[in-house]
């Protein structure tokens, strides 16, 4: 009986990840990156960004596309609800980051996925005062009480 080993392909190419590191290892002025998005309020508390440029490997470098995000709050807190909010947002990001991580590790030791998902959670404790977006005083502020991620 002969078992046929098919080459793991998970999307991420290895060899150029730790070109990267070794080439930015070698020259740590190219590891610099500036990353930013641009953000135009449109009313309330309503914002649209968009993110098409960085700096990195010493130059201005482009996304092959611009990518845009709107941003609001829920109907609950007197707005629209346009746009996933802000804290949403840096989940997203963090939940991406977190697959992202999982698939160039199992590429890196030969793991076939098949499926990876991520739920990323952040309490908020928001306090009973309504005038906290408003600028007041810190202790009217909320805060993040934890944050967790599940696989």
């Amino acid at each position: 009986m002969t078992i046929a080993h098919s080459p793991v392909n998970n999307g991420v190419n290895v060899d150029a990840l730790l070109g990267a590191r070794t080439a930015l290892t070698e020259a740590p002025a190219g590891a610099q990156f500036t990353w930013r998005a641009r953000c135009a309020w449109r009313k309330g508390t309503y914002s649209h960004s968009t993110v098409d440029s960085f700096t990195g490997l010493g130059a201005e470098q482009r996304h092959r596309t611009t990518y845009e995000f709107d941003v609001d709050h829920p109907e609950c807190f007197a707005s629209e609800d346009n746009g996933a909010t802000p804290v949403e947002l840096v989940l997203v990001s963090l939940a991406g980051c977190l697959t992202a991580g999982v698939a160039a590790v199992a590429q890196m030791r030969n793991i076939q996925l098949h499926s990876v998902t991520a739920t990323v959670e952040s309490r908020h404790e928001h306090p009973r005062h309504p005038r906290r977006r408003l600028g007041h005083p810190q202790r009217l502020r909320g805060r993040a009480r934890s944050l967790r991620h599940r696989r």
